[in-house]
Formats: structure tokens, C-alpha cells, sequence
């Protein structure tokens, strides 16, 4: 028996499956693109900028590996061949789908795994925001003082757009003493006043007002509510509430009655009740009302503002700063000894701070350095408090605090990121914020690598509310509800548009989020979800009954008008024009953030539509339709119109109608695959049975927002990989973050290119 050298052998064994996928390629792929495609797609037409002539041997596959991918999008999505065009039986389009699938996966599995790298990266400003508040527990508004973050694939934590600028370094100076001085609270406060804002109080009622304004210092302050008015001797008392950022802190009978002994006529009575608490520097939002008055109902209404018949709540304010009775809560998270009490107290602060502030223990040169700022700043005349904060202030300027910075492996090699790199990744992933001292112990322990512990800080960290940042963050850029507050509908088409139902929008795709993310729900719930979280105005604004108050709680939905995020009202004002619907808007919504199949960008001089005819002279459909007899505007609008048109139940602002105008709706649309429906309901029972696009299009997003860069060609074997194990745990949310954490690039990191590889490309 004659043995080949194992060399040979595997040379002989590539050959043959070479020689077996040429074969298949020729019969399975060849004369389907050939016979099916290239009528649009050739040298001259070149449709949708491809020729698929360059596809049509079996080197292409990994030639021309992103246009492959392009193709397989298509031709999954049944947007190829477009409709009208001829369509292959179905069983070719499966099979050259799976044997392409098959090929590009048996590729993958034969090259290099590559990680990936992620560039240094700077805090953007909701992270730096959070890292301050769990640092030092001062509350600051990065978002009001620094400029805006710029976005890089959708997301604005992406480390190579996270640049800085001259500007944004003094920026940062500024900031960092200024929340020194609020952490320690050395500096002296300037004398108490008393703030008077008329033109910024808000009258709900007779009985409610509110007052949004900022007090710049960490201190206690008086807040007052002003009474004016008064009724007869026999009326009851009213009870007074006076709550700030929406907890009540004084609750308070409240005479209303004239003194029975010293009638005053007609004259005006004043009074007042206050309540003196600390707060923090800051927008602050105050309220005064009247949240039990018997006597209301008696009153008409024309009379409620006559001062001799009526008492209400008439302005609010703010009297301050005074100095705190006993340390606020930054000093008591900061001063954990007296900083005048020596040296060893002083290195015992700043060595605890700079560690949690860098993320890793500090070395002792880094300790020496920070305790003689605070020796310069006392030598030069500053009490010890204010010496402290020149030293919290150089911690904050640092870059090891501004940066996260994972150091590389060898060039052109793998490795895996250290466990304190790890406790990061995770922590800015999940929270937006430093690790806390439990990530942090175990990652100096060397234990968070493995993967129970790693599993059961996830799901702790999931269960800590933290992790709302997910869903402030992430969903808010996934989903484009930080939009809402660009978003200005028309006020004579929309009277019912306030800030508040704004708000009340925002909050309920926030809690919608966060409940499947630490329910563990299914991520089909973001599609047909049957539950949601109102309050009764938002309750009202969608026609659901017996919810009242201001408090926002999860209810059923029993009607097909609702279920999922794409019915909230949030995610249809965004993709809505102030004045109207947009099937354009909502279509290209759901293809990009569903579909994951973005349209091209129009092309430029694109008409408008006649806005004064929309819904008068003909529907909005009707005006579509003759937009995209147009052939430059059929090819995407075929796409993104018949998608939006689903959505047509719903106006600008999120309510559900039948009419448009003087025409009534018509919801019907149709699918790039040909399926079609003829109401919301339908549409969304065809998304749902698209879960694996939808996952795809999910995973990419968040994989992307969690390694904080984008997604690469050398991803897609780690996308697939995670589609899988979030398909066999019936795609529970919670099971697409373990894949991720647990995923070669979140785990591991490539070191720059070696300078043969860098000369070679």
C-alpha cells in the first residue's frame, strides 16, 4: 500500500472540494445569474450599480465577498428579481442561496479568525455624564455643556469618530473643576437670594404649577410656594403638595377660609408654605398643587381665578444657597476620611477615586503625582477641602480617566483582552459607566473570564437599573426616538402635540425596551408585543380605557391597533413629516432598522409633493402611486412606499384613524418577497415571520453599539455564529447579549498590522 505525505494529501483533499464546488457552482449558480440577472445587471446597465458578469465564477466568492453578501440580502428579502420581472421556481433561488451560504461559511470557517481592534476610546457624553454621577455621585449634564458627540454606523460611542478637539479640552478643564468643587464642597457659597422665574412657571390648572429652573451649586435651598386668594368661613382645606423632580417633599392642610373674626371683604390674602432640601447643581423641575380640594367642583369655572372666591397655588420659589445642615451625598461618597486630618487620609482618597476613575489599580508614581498637586495647592495658601479638589480635578483631566485604553498584542497577532479591559467593555456596554467595585474585584481577581462569572454579572448587571442606560442609548439611536425632540408637529393640524406627550412617548418605548431586555422576552415582542406602558395621557392619546394619573404602568392590549414598537407613538411621529404621514419615512424606517436593507439616498432635485392637496383633492396613496410612475423613483419608492402604506392607520402624531382627509385608508402593501397584507396586523405577522432577517439586522446593530465600532467583513462569521445561538434559545433577548459577550471580538483583540502587512496592502 502506497501512503502520500500528509502535505499532499491535503493538497489533493482542497483540490477535490475546489474541483466539487466548481462543479456545483457551474450548475447551481452560473445559469441562474446568468439566464436570471444579467439582462439589468450587465456591462451597459449595470442596474443598482452591479454587473453580474463579475460574478459568475467561483473565485468571486471570495473575490467579491461584500457583493456576494449584497446578493444574498436580495434574493433572501425577495426584492431580486423585482417584481413584474420573470422569477426562477423557488427551489432554484433555495439552492443557489444555500450553496452560496454553504460556501461562504466553509470559507470562513478556513481562514484566520480576526477579532478585530477598537481604537482608543473617548468617553462620549453620556458615558462621561454616568462615570461622574458613580464616581463621585454629582449629577452633571455633559449633554448641556459639552458639544455634540459626532456618530459613526448609528451610533455616537463609536471610538473612531470620538475625536477631541482644543475646544473640548478646555471644555473638560472647566467641567472637571467645577464638579470637584461640587463633589468636596470647599469653595464658599455666595450669599443666599432669592430666585423669582414667573416667566418660567407652567400652569396646568387652577390647582397645579410647575417651575423648571437651575440652581448652580450643590447646596440646600428654601423652596417656597406662593398662596394667593381665599374663600368663605364654612369651606374645607385644601392639602397642598410641593414636590421637586416629581418626589413630593412636603405634603400640607391648607387653610382656605377668611378669618371668621376679621372679615376682609374683597381683599386679597397671601400666604405661603416652603420646604428647605438640598440640591444638586442643575435643571431642577419644582411643583405646587393642589392634590385634594373638596371645594373645586363648587366653584364655576368662570370664577376660579377671582382671587375673593377662590384660593389656588399662584408662583414658586427658590431661595438659596444656604449650606448644607450635614454632608450632601457627594461628600459622604468622596470624604471618606477628613482631608485636614493628614497625609495618610489624603493618599487613602485619592488612591480609592483614581482607582475607580481609571479603571485599574494605580501604580505608585501616578499615586505620588496626584498627592502633590494637593501639597502645591495647600503650600499656596488653599484649604485642604479646596487642595483636594485641585488634586479630584487632575484625575479628571487625565486620559487614563477620558480614554479607554486596551493595550495590543504583539503586531498581526490575536489575544485576549485583560479582565479589568473586560470589566470595561462590559460595563460601557451595559450602563453607559465605570464598572463598580464588584466588577472591578473580580476582574483584579483574574475570575471574569470565566464563563459563569461572566454570565452572572451580566444578568446582575441586566437586573441593576443601570442598565436603563441600554435603552436610553442604544434604543434611542437603534430605534431614532432621540429624534422626538427635533420633532415639531404642526400645532393647528396637531392641537394635541405638548412636551408632555412627548415625554410620555419616550418613556413608553424606554420601559417597553427595558422590559424585554430584563424579562428575557422574545425579540418578536419588539414586533407584536401585546403589552406597553401608558399613563392616561398617553392612554387617551391611543383610546385605551381606565387608566388614570400621571404614573405609568404596563397594560394589555386586547385590539390589533397596537402591539410592538413600530404602533408607539414615538416611532411613528419620528418617521412622520410635521404636517402628515410619510409612507417614504416609514418605509425606509422599516427597512433599515427591520429589514436591516437601507435604500440608496434619493437622488438630488427629487419633487415634493403638493402638501395643499394631500387628502383634499387626492389620497396619499393615489399622489405615491403617481410619484412612482416616475422610473428614477419606482425602483426604491416599489420598496419603501408599500411598506409605509402598512402603517397609514396611524397619523403624525401616533393616533389611530380610518380617514385621511376626506379618503378613507388603505393599509394595504406588500413585502419585496411578493407576500402581501392589507392592515397592520397582517403587515406585522409577515415581519414576525421574518425573524431571522429582523435578528440579523438587531445583531449587527448591537453588536456594533457593544465593541463600540462598526461591524467588518471579518465579523460575519461571528454575526452568523450569534444568529444560531440566539435561534436555538427561541431568540430571548438576553440570550443575543451572552452570545455577544462571549464572542470572539468582544473577547479578544487584533494588535496593529505588522509593517510587512501594511507594506503589502
Amino acid at each position: 500500500m502506497i501512503r502520500l505525505p500528509l502535505a499532499l494529501t491535503s493538497v489533493l483533499v482542497v483540490a477535490g472540494a475546489a474541483s466539487a464546488a466548481t462543479t456545483s457552482f457551474d450548475s447551481v449558480v452560473r445559469p441562474l445569474l446568468t439566464q436570471t440577472c444579467t439582462g439589468c445587471h450587465n456591462d451597459k446597465l449595470m442596474s443598482g450599480g452591479l454587473n453580474v458578469n463579475g460574478f459568475l465564477e467561483p473565485a468571486s466568492l471570495t473575490a467579491k465577498r461584500d457583493g456576494w453578501e449584497i446578493i444574498l440580502k436580495k434574493l433572501r428579502s425577495g426584492e431580486m428579481p423585482p417584481r413584474g420581472n420573470p422569477k426562477p421556481p423557488p427551489e432554484q433561488l433555495n439552492a443557489l442561496i444555500k450553496y452560496v451560504e454553504a460556501e461562504l461559511d466553509r470559507i470562513d470557517k478556513a481562514t484566520k479568525p480576526d477579532p478585530g481592534r477598537v481604537t482608543a476610546h473617548r468617553l462620549n457624553r453620556s458615558e462621561y455624564s454616568n462615570t461622574i454621577r458613580d464616581l463621585l455621585g454629582v449629577v452633571f449634564r455633559a449633554d448641556e455643556e459639552f458639544p455634540p458627540d459626532d456618530s459613526g454606523y448609528g451610533f455616537d460611542n463609536v471610538g473612531d469618530v470620538l475625536t477631541v478637539s482644543p475646544a473640548l479640552m478646555q471644555k473638560y478643564l472647566s467641567a472637571a473643576e467645577q464638579i470637584a468643587s461640587r463633589a468636596v464642597g470647599g469653595d464658599p457659597l455666595p450669599k443666599p437670594s432669592t430666585f423669582i422665574r414667573k416667566d418660567r412657571i407652567r400652569r396646568f390648572d387652577i390647582n397645579t404649577i410647575q417651575l423648571m429652573d437651575r440652581v448652580e451649586f450643590d447646596a440646600d435651598y428654601l423652596v417656597r410656594a406662593n398662596i394667593i386668594g381665599h374663600r368663605g368661613v364654612t369651606d374645607k382645606p385644601v392639602t397642598l403638595v410641593i414636590s421637586v423632580d416629581g418626589k413630593p417633599l412636603k405634603t400640607v392642610e391648607v387653610p382656605v377660609q377668611i378669618s371668621a373674626v376679621n372679615q376682609q371683604g374683597g381683599s386679597t390674602q397671601r400666604s405661603f408654605q416652603e420646604i428647605k432640601t438640598f440640591l444638586t447643581g442643575g435643571e431642577h423641575s419644582f411643583r405646587a398643587e393642589f392634590a385634594n380640594d373638596p371645594g373645586i367642583k363648587d366653584i364655576p369655572k368662570e370664577a376660579r381665578f377671582n382671587n375673593n372666591k377662590n384660593i389656588y397655588p399662584e408662583t414658586i420659589e427658590i431661595i438659596g444657597p444656604f449650606p448644607s445642615s450635614e454632608p450632601h451625598p457627594s461628600q459622604k461618597k468622596v470624604l471618606i476620611c477628613d482631608p485636614a486630618s493628614g497625609a495618610a487620609c489624603v493618599e487613602r482618597i485619592l488612591t480609592s477615586l483614581a482607582h475607580k476613575a481609571y479603571r485599574r489599580p494605580i501604580t505608585k508614581p501616578e499615586a505620588a503625582a496626584l498627592a502633590r498637586v494637593f501639597v502645591n495647592a495647600k503650600t499656596a495658601g488653599y484649604s485642604p477641602a479646596q487642595s483636594l479638589q485641585f488634586a479630584i480635578t487632575a484625575i479628571l483631566v487625565s486620559p487614563q480617566f477620558l480614554f479607554r485604553v486596551e493595550r495590543d498584542p504583539k503586531p498581526g497577532t490575536v489575544g485576549q483582552i485583560s479582565d479589568l479591559e473586560m470589566a470595561s467593555r462590559l460595563s460601557y456596554f451595559l450602563w453607559s459607566s465605570m464598572p463598580d467595585d464588584e466588577l472591578l474585584r473580580l476582574a483584579e481577581a483574574g475570575k471574569l473570564h470565566q464563563t459563569p462569572v461572566l454570565d452572572a454579572q451580566m444578568k446582575r448587571m441586566i437586573a441593576d437599573p443601570r442598565s436603563a442606560s441600554l435603552a436610553e442609548n442604544f434604543a434611542g439611536q437603534w430605534l431614532e426616538i432621540r429624534s422626538l425632540d427635533a420633532v415639531k408637529p404642526d400645532a393647528k393640524k396637531f392641537p394635541d402635540w405638548s412636551p408632555d406627550l412627548r415625554e410620555a412617548m419616550r418613556t413608553e418605548t424606554r420601559m417597553f425596551f427595558e422590559a424585554i431586555l430584563r424579562d428575557d422576552r422574545p425579540l418578536s415582542d419588539f414586533i407584536d408585543g401585546k403589552y406597553t406602558f401608558v399613563n392616561e395621557m398617553l392612554a387617551k392619546h391611543y383610546g385605551i380605557e381606565g387608566v388614570t394619573g400621571t404614573e405609568f404602568r404596563r397594560v394589555d392590549l386586547n385590539t390589533d391597533q397596537r402591539s410592538g414598537v413600530f404602533t408607539q407613538g414615538s416611532v411613528l411621529t419620528v418617521s412622520s413629516y410635521p404636517t402628515r404621514t410619510s409612507v417614504v419615512l416609514r418605509g425606509k424606517y422599516l427597512l433599515e432598522n427591520i429589514l436591516g436593507a437601507p435604500p440608496p439616498p434619493p437622488p438630488p432635485d427629487v419633487p415634493r409633493l403638493n402638501e395643499e392637496t394631500v387628502g383634499v383633492a387626492k389620497s396619499l396613496r393615489q399622489q405615491m402611486e403617481q410619484h412612482r410612475a416616475d422610473a428614477a423613483c419606482a425602483s426604491c419608492h416599489s420598496r419603501m412606499d408599500v411598506l409605509g402604506f402598512g402603517l397609514e392607520n396611524y397619523d403624525a402624531i401616533g393616533r389611530w384613524r380610518t380617514q385621511d382627509g376626506k379618503f378613507p385608508v388603505d393599509p394595504g402593501g406588500a413585502f419585496p418577497n411578493g407576500k402581501s397584507f392589507s392592515t397592520p396586523a397582517e403587515m406585522k405577522a409577515l415581519l414576525h415571520d421574518n425573524m431571522p432577517e429582523f435578528t440579523r439586522c438587531l445583531t449587527e446593530k448591537l453588536l456594533t453599539y457593544a465593541l463600540g465600532r462598526g461591524v467588518e467583513s471579518s465579523d460575519r462569521r461571528t454575526v452568523q455564529d450569534l444568529l444560531t445561538q440566539t435561534a436555538a434559545h427561541d431568540y430571548r433577548f438576553q440570550s443575543l447579549v451572552t452570545a455577544i459577550i462571549h464572542s470572539a471580538p468582544f473577547q479578544q483583540r487584533r494588535g496593529e498590522k505588522s509593517r510587512q502587512e501594511l507594506s503589502q496592502k
